[in-house]
């Protein structure tokens, strides 16, 4: 029998303090890192994917009406954002839903969202109805919203901190990757292809992805003793989705009913209601989804609203810049989707130098979105008569300004929250973007649409009178958030890339 000084006495329990993360590798491995990467370019692909299939659709066999069309692309997209936040905070959970109590953690989240997209990939190719091409376009949006933040989760907790300004400029780059591989595979896809092979492809493609996860990533299990961990708070749940569903369908929909339309108005209404709801469930809950004050930390509140501004721009110009290159042009579906690939210049090239400045986001983020909003103002300026390397020259400064502020903006969200929730920080990212993404579409396609005629249905003078309305206003909206964002970022990081944690949650 072992002598009592043998025997090994557990520690006595510490001070609150920091919650230590769990000891990263030395080196982030190249093969995790491509293989997270290709599947956000993959989940984020499909969002812009379909929008070039919309004339073949709205022929096809299915036979949908207009509404159903809209729907068709918009479910992914709602599903999606509406999901992201708890999805983030399903793989933080200490505990598993599993038999046995095994941890769910972030590599279970991915695979999960793996599987949910290619299953809903399947319905969608197998559709023989409106109803389940839409029903299955909603499925594969669950599994991005649990792919974008694993993901992000996974790269956080296995990269260490010299690593991982690195590492989130490459998730991001990523993310614009994932606007032009769609472009350019609806475009193909739509000229050469029949809409369901869109699908057919998303299958294979996701499931390699799910056996490459599999096989390269490692699991970062929560520690089922960390404090404050996320809860999956049910009521929270359905509260938050809820409400954010109601918020993005008024926004989507808004262009084709207009503002102040009464279905908008009660969807912005019940979204309001519904997300105040939670606010207060949040408030008064031992184990809420998340703790709303995490949002009196001024760095987080400024990286969210740098992000979503970001991908307001981004994307009021992906909704312009196919029609204008079609309509007024002339280009075909795959050249209209590949002449967007000079975006990509920036975003694969800017990182790289930004991430060394990573330490100081406030001019990073600044200047980033100053170059997204004056390239926006310069894209407004484009006619019938404007060359493609005029054009060009303003998308590329579109890209450069998103390369530089996207890293320093990811980082500032994920790193304002504490290490154990490192997927509810990139739940909250990741969601700010789309709901960005879709204000962009909203607000551009409304401008648009007051300019009676635009389009192919008019003219290209109108067209391009709408377009260029639409930019400026979008443009000048970015510009006025890069002031704010600056504002609310501190002057700097620590050295290892956390920021000043003030929120619940964090313990100084």
């Amino acid at each position: 029998m072992p002598s009592p000084a043998q025997v090994p006495v557990p520690a006595p329990p510490s001070a609150p303090g920091p919650v230590a993360a769990p000891a990263p590798p030395a080196v982030l491995k190249r093969s995790v890192l491509i293989v997270l990467c290709a599947c956000v370019t993959v989940a984020q692909s499909m969002v812009a994917a379909i929008n070039l299939l919309i004339p073949q659709l709205g022929s096809s066999g299915l036979d949908p009406s207009a509404s159903e069309v809209l729907w068709t692309v918009d479910a992914y997209v709602i599903v999606f954002a509406g999901l992201l936040i708890p999805a983030g905070a399903l793989g933080d959970l200490p505990h598993s839903l599993r038999r046995g109590g095994t941890p769910i953690g972030h590599k279970g989240a991915l695979l999960a969202g793996l599987g949910l997209f290619v299953a809903g990939a399947t319905v969608s190719a197998l559709a023989v109805s409106p109803a389940l091409l839409i029903a299955g376009r909603g499925v594969s949006g669950a599994g991005a919203a649990l792919i974008m933040p694993a993901t992000m989760s996974i790269l956080m907790r296995v990269a260490p901190p010299e690593q991982r300004p690195r590492a989130l400029a490459s998730w991001t780059l990523a993310m614009g990757l994932g606007g032009f591989v769609g472009n350019a595979g609806g475009g193909l896809v739509g000229e050469y292809l029949s809409w369901r092979a869109l699908f057919w492809i998303a299958v294979p493609l996701g499931a390699l992805l799910a056996l490459a996860v599999a096989r390269t990533t490692p699991r970062t299990d929560h520690s089922a003793g960390t404090p404050a961990a996320p809860s999956l708070d049910p009521r929270g749940t359905l509260l938050l989705t809820t409400g954010l569903v109601a918020v993005l369908f008024g926004v989507i929909e808004s262009p084709l009913y207009g503002w102040g339309a009464p279905r908008i108005l009660c969807a912005f209404a019940a979204g309001a209601l519904l997300l105040a709801a939670f606010v207060a469930h949040a408030l008064r809950s031992r184990a809420p989804l998340f703790d709303p004050r995490v949002f009196r930390s001024a760095r987080l509140t400024a990286a969210t609203l740098g992000s979503a501004a970001a991908f307001f721009g981004l994307f009021a110009l992906f909704y312009v810049n196919s029609q204008y290159l079609q309509y007024v042009k002339g280009y075909g579906a795959a050249r209209a989707g590949f002449a967007i690939v000079p975006l990509t210049v920036g975003m694969a090239l800017v990182p790289r130098l930004a991430a060394r400045w990573s330490a100081s986001p406030r001019p990073v983020v600044g200047g980033g979105l100053l170059l997204i909003g004056a390239g926006l103002l310069g894209v407004s300026m484009a006619d019938a008569g404007t060359p493609y390397a005029a054009y060009v020259c303003w998308l590329l400064v579109i890209s450069a300004g998103t390369g530089l502020c996207m890293p320093a903006l990811t980082l500032g969200v994920v790193s304002s929250l504490p290490p154990h929730q490192a997927g509810l920080g990139s739940g909250l990212g990741t969601s700010a973007r789309e709901i960005g993404a879709a204000l962009g579409v909203a607000v551009s396609g409304t401008v648009l649409a007051s300019h009676t005629g635009t389009g192919h249905t008019g003219g290209a003078a109108d067209f391009t009178s709408g377009m260029a309305a639409a930019l400026r206003v979008v443009g000048v909206v970015v510009i006025v958030a890069a002031g704010v964002v600056a504002a609310g970022l501190g002057p700097r990081l620590a050295p290892d890339g956390a920021a000043d944690r003030t929120g619940p949650g964090s313990r100084r």
